[in-house]
C-alpha cells in the first residue's frame, strides 16, 4: 500500500477532479477481488493491496458526502475514510466468503466519525455511546418526526427524541442548539475548495450513489440470506429471543423476556448467548462453504 492514492486538491473545481479520477480505477469482480486479496495476505503484495484500495476510493466518497453537514472539510473527511479504507485492507479475510465493501463501510463510517469528534467542540460530551449515536442521528430522527422548523424542539419532539435514541431529554436539547447553527437549509454555505451555495444544495440523494450502491445492494442482500439461513438452526424460543435482544431497533430487555417466558433473567441470558453462537457457527460455515465456491471458480481452467 506504498503506492499513493489520488489526493484531493484544494481551490476551485479539486473536488470534482478528485472524483473524476477515482472512477477511472476499475471495480472488481468478486474472483478477482478475492484473489488479490489472498496475495496481499499470503505475500504482502502492495499492488493487490493498492488495486483494492482503489477499486473501493468511490464508496469512500460516497459514505463521505452523507456527513457534509457538519461543516467540515470534504477532502478531509473523504481523506479520513481513506484511511478507514486502508485499515479495513490490511484486516480484511477473504476467506469469510463476504465481499471487502460489506467489511469496510464500518471502517470508514468509524474513521470519519472519529475524526467529526475530535474536529467539533462537541468532542468533550460525545464520549459515550449514546451521545455519539444522538450527535450523528438528530437530524435523521428530526426529519421522520417532521421536526424541521429552526429554533428549539416542542416538548412532544424532544420526548420522543430522546425516547428513539434512548438519552435524556436534556442532552436532545443541548446538542439541538449546538447543531442549530446548520438547521436551515437555505443557510449559505462555502466550502474550502471554493464552492459555495446552500445547506440544501449539498444533500445527498442515496438514490443515485452509481457503483458504490450496487455493491451495497448485493452485499446486503448476500447478508440477509446468510443470516436468514443461519436463523433456521434455533428452535422457536431461541429465535424469538435472538431476534428479540440481537435484531431489533429497540432491543427487549432480559427482564420482559424474562416475564414473556416465565424463566429467570440469567436463564434468558444464557439462551440469548447460545443462540448468538449457534448462529454465528452457521454464518461462519455458509461462509466457508461460499469461499470454496470461489475457489473452485478461480481454478477452473479458461476457456
Amino acid at each position: 500500500m506504498a503506492q499513493s492514492l489520488p489526493s484531493i486538491v484544494s481551490g476551485e473545481g479539486g473536488l470534482s477532479r478528485y472524483l473524476e479520477e477515482i472512477r477511472r480505477f476499475p471495480m472488481l469482480q468478486p474472483q478477482e477481488e478475492y484473489m488479490l486479496a489472498k496475495r496481499y495476505h499470503e505475500h504482502e503484495d502492495t499492488g493487490a493491496a493498492h488495486k483494492l484500495v482503489t477499486s473501493h476510493l468511490r464508496l469512500v466518497a460516497k459514505i463521505a458526502m452523507g456527513y457534509r453537514g457538519y461543516g467540515l472539510p470534504i477532502g478531509e473527511v473523504i481523506s479520513e475514510g481513506n484511511v478507514g479504507l486502508m485499515q479495513a485492507v490490511k484486516k480484511f479475510e477473504p476467506e469469510r466468503g463476504f465481499r471487502l465493501a460489506t467489511y469496510a463501510m464500518w471502517w470508514i463510517k468509524a474513521a470519519i466519525q472519529e475524526y467529526i469528534l475530535r474536529s467539533w467542540s462537541l468532542v468533550k460530551m460525545g464520549t459515550t455511546a449514546n451521545q455519539k449515536r444522538l450527535f450523528f442521528n438528530l437530524r435523521k430522527v428530526k426529519g421522520k418526526i417532521q421536526a424541521l422548523d429552526d429554533g428549539d424542539l416542542k416538548p412532544d419532539q424532544i420526548a420522543e427524541i430522546a425516547t428513539r435514541l434512548n438519552v435524556s431529554e436534556e442532552e436532545v436539547v443541548s446538542m439541538n442548539r449546538r447543531l442549530s447553527g446548520d438547521a436551515s437549509l437555505n443557510a449559505p454555505i462555502r466550502a474550502s475548495e471554493g464552492e459555495s451555495g446552500e445547506w440544501q444544495d449539498w444533500l445527498v440523494d442515496d438514490h443515485e450513489s452509481q457503483e458504490a450502491m450496487l455493491i451495497e445492494q448485493d452485499e446486503l442482500e448476500n447478508r440477509r440470506g446468510m443470516l436468514s439461513d443461519a436463523i433456521s438452526v434455533l428452535n422457536e424460543r431461541e429465535r424469538r429471543i435472538f431476534e428479540a435482544r440481537r435484531l431489533s431497533d429497540e432491543p427487549m430487555t432480559l427482564e420482559e423476556l424474562s416475564a414473556e417466558f416465565d424463566i429467570s433473567r440469567e436463564r434468558v441470558r444464557q439462551i440469548e448467548v447460545r443462540a448468538f453462537e449457534k448462529v454465528q457457527d452457521a454464518v461462519k460455515a455458509a461462509a466457508r462453504r461460499q469461499a470454496q465456491s470461489l475457489r473452485t471458480i478461480d481454478a477452473e481452467p479458461a476457456h
